[in-house]
């Protein structure tokens, strides 16, 4: 199979956007017959550095028309696959979209690219181009396009950083990655590296094309060919213009698995050894990061505590496995500094002990039953650790952690050692902290930036008081105590950027008349029946 990649000017000065348009469409014209294969780069639409979301979306609809039709012509001209980087109107935005074309110039399949970049999530106030990228947030499967018998797999420019993705592909037995991309920013050195690894690791032919930024740039191009052993057959560095090689697309290479090892493909080596729980979470069971994770919302409290014993594993995960967003649940620390979860400081209300929890050693607490008041059934249920938390749950649910040491302006406030756990299980961006006191706010939002904290009501009733404090605090979220809250004090905490959560609604009209009001999480201890209620 003969393959051909292109690889055109492109231009930081937005004037230069028609210059570099028609530069490309011209090497499509060099395109002959003996080829049977074509990858034009990533934006083959838009070949320079356009500002802002209006002169995006306005190229886009200028040249995408032209240059699908002329990606046509030429795999009909050609009777070549090609494969073409170019926008795509889903009705809420442009998407970042790499088009198959069959050689007879039908369309066959279109790859969203998978890790749109922060340039193509950011809004335009935010100087970004704000593409449409919800689908990125979904649960899905490597795009792979079955033609006359060979498997095709696709990444676009961002989605080369993501090696973890490399092992989901190389388990489809794919042929040939296509790759349409800029990498504006990396080396030639650091581009081979990476285009030799992903071959490698998938067993598959990579063919990839990219841009010049000029013929002496040490930086972007690229387009290369490369073999499933990860050997280079074809690089063309920063010249402009067609690099065409031979390829068997079926050959694969195969190496011993380990001294004295049958022959497998090395990602088939690794399967052999493969210890998930020693990698950041991923899968198919981690939801969206909190920052992204749509409102309204509804979090269980104290997980799905109508059903099953409050701040327990069993109500943490019936509220999981039913798809809650958030559960809530409170931290304590035992005499012998353990992180535990139980929402009371005394004991006699959840267990069969007498006493505060921060009197006990946690040897101590492991003698006591936290289940059977709920019930015959949950007899011999043992109090659950903040650890143990994380290491099942982590990910898998946004988790607004209600750290009640803080509240009660304890000794030794365990900040570090909360902090620490959360970014032992990567679960920093599927937490927030909440709490009442603002001393405490302020010192994690200095030791730990990047961890959202919400401000705790501390018994004021006036309705401005705690969005006040948010404010002042720069805070994430505020969780308002009803009745103590109106929707002006709703509406004032939005208009500073503030998310309001809602404490609480067990009464499914209540839970709508939240929602109504413009509150973004409404904290529930029957997650099912308000649930089946809002729809949230």
């Amino acid at each position: 199979m003969k393959v051909c990649v292109i690889q055109p000017e492109y231009s930081f000065s937005p004037p230069d956007l028609e210059k570099c348009f028609w530069g490309l469409c011209a090497l499509l014209d060099q395109c002959d017959e003996s080829m049977n294969l074509i990858v034009l780069p990533e934006y083959s639409d838009v070949l320079s550095d356009v500002k802002g979301k209006a002169s995006y979306y306005e190229a886009v609809r200028r040249y995408s028309p032209v240059l699908l039709e002329k990606a046509t012509a030429v795999a009909k001209r050609c009777h070549a696959l090609v494969f073409v980087n170019a926008g795509y109107e889903s009705g809420d935005g442009i998407r970042n979209t790499t088009y198959a074309i069959d050689r007879d110039g039908n369309l066959i399949g279109r790859y969203f690219k998978a890790h749109p970049a922060p340039s193509e999530v950011k809004t335009d106030a935010e100087g970004g181009h704000e593409l449409d990228v919800a689908y990125s947030y979904e649960s899905r499967e490597p795009y792979i396009l079955e033609v006359e018998g060979l498997r095709f797999a696709f990444l676009t420019c961002y989605d080369f950083y993501f090696y973890e993705n490399f092992a989901r592909i190389a388990q489809e037995d794919v042929d040939i990655i296509i790759g349409c991309s800029l990498q504006r920013t990396d080396t030639h050195e650091a581009l081979s590296i990476i285009n030799a690894f992903l071959s490698y690791q998938t067993n598959a032919y990579l063919v990839r094309a990219s841009v010049s930024l000029g013929e002496n740039s040490p930086l972007c191009g690229c387009s290369s060919v490369v073999s499933p052993s990860g050997k280079i057959l074809l690089d063309m560095q920063s010249r402009v213009g067609l690099g065409v090689t031979e390829i068997q697309p079926k050959e694969k290479y195969y190496k011993p698995a380990g001294h004295l090892g049958t022959p497998k493909a090395h990602y088939q080596y690794m399967e052999e050894g493969r210890r998930p729980w020693l990698y950041r979470n991923g899968g198919a069971s981690v939801v969206p990061f909190d920052a992204v994770m749509p409102y309204p919302r509804l979090c269980a409290h104290r997980g799905f505590s109508a059903a099953a014993p409050e701040n327990s594993m069993p109500a943490f995960g019936m509220a999981v496995a039913m798809g809650a967003q958030e559960i809530e649940f409170d931290l304590w620390s035992t005499k012998d500094g353990v992180l535990v979860s139980c929402h009371d400081a005394t004991l006699e209300r959840v267990s069969n002990g007498e006493g505060k929890i921060y009197e006990h050693t946690y040897e101590e607490l492991l003698t006591l039953d936290f289940g059977y008041k709920h019930g015959e059934r949950f007899r011999g249920l043992k109090i659950p650790t903040f650890e143990e938390i994380l290491q099942k749950f982590a990910s898998r649910v946004i988790m607004n952690i209600h750290v009640k040491i803080w509240d009660m302006k304890m000794e030794n406030p365990m900040i570090e050692k909360i902090v620490s756990l959360i970014r032992r299980y990567d679960a920093q961006r599927h937490v927030y902290f909440m709490t009442t006191n603002d001393e405490i706010i302020r010192q994690v939002m200095s030791y730990a930036p990047d961890l959202p904290v919400c401000v705790g009501w501390d018994g004021n009733q006036d309705p401005m008081s705690i969005v006040d404090r948010a404010i002042a605090l720069g805070a994430y979220k505020v969780q308002l105590f009803k009745p103590y809250f109106t929707k002006e004090s709703v509406e004032k905490a939005h208009a500073h950027g503030i998310l309001c959560n809602v404490f609480y609604a067990d009464d499914p009209e209540e839970a709508k008349r939240y929602f109504e009001m413009g509150i973004d999480t409404v904290l529930t201890n029957d997650y099912l029946c308000i649930y089946n209620a809002t729809g949230v």
